[in-house]
């Protein structure tokens, strides 16, 4: 389990997401084992909060579009990963 955990910050968004879907289904299905459901629950948190992780850095992206006076986008700003908002 913790290989399969080392192995979540290399997938892309999509892969994550995909591998959370199976896990849910498989915990939604009842037919899994008690402790594997609790070993498949942490691997889909895991799996969750790193989609959650890029989900808020795309957003913290989309919010530095800059807007010029008619509230078109003019352009954009570099995103700083390492400010807060």
């Amino acid at each position: 389990m913790a290989e399969e955990q080392s192995q979540i910050p290399e997938m892309s968004f999509e892969q994550a997401l995909r591998e959370l879907e199976g896990v849910v289904r498989r915990l939604e299905s009842g037919d899994v084992p008690l402790d594997e459901s609790i070993d498949l629950y942490e691997r889909g948190e895991q799996l969750r909060k790193a989609c959650q992780a890029r989900l808020d850095a795309a957003q913290a992206r989309i919010e530095k579009i800059v807007a010029g006076s008619d509230g078109k986008p003019t352009g954009t700003e570099p995103f700083d990963a390492g400010a807060s908002a």
